[in-house]
């Protein structure tokens, strides 16, 4: 599990076409990708299970915990993005409630798009 985020602060500022905001990338493929968005409630949980194909979990509200193995967790909070090799055991949980895209491809590289995030 690697951890990167996609805050405001890590993006890039676009003035191009008079534009002006902040640019925060976060992936890019070339093969097909499932994009979903997961409404975790309070007390919510996305059970520890294998992934089946590389994941990018990006938490966009909320706060909750991810981890690898059940008895150690992680605390992350919008801006993180979480990543998930195939094949890797991993949990989601959540005590406030969560929202999260999950975007799942045979092609996922987030190091080349975001910074990580000091755990």
């Amino acid at each position: 599990m690697e951890i990167y985020h996609f805050t405001k602060e890590s993006g890039k500022k676009i003035s191009a076409f008079q534009s002006d905001f902040i640019m925060s990338r976060i992936i890019q493929t070339t093969k097909g990708a499932h994009i979903g968005c997961m409404h975790l409630e309070e007390n919510g949980l996305i059970g520890y299970h294998q992934a089946v194909i590389p994941q990018l979990l990006l938490v966009v509200s909320g706060e909750g915990f991810v981890g690898t193995d059940r008895d150690e967790y992680v605390k992350v909070q919008p801006g993180d993005a979480v990543f998930w090799e195939k094949d890797e055991w991993h949990e989601t949980k959540t005590d406030k409630g969560l929202t999260a895209i999950v975007i799942e491809s045979e092609e996922l590289n987030p190091a080349a798009f975001m910074p990580r995030r000091d755990t």
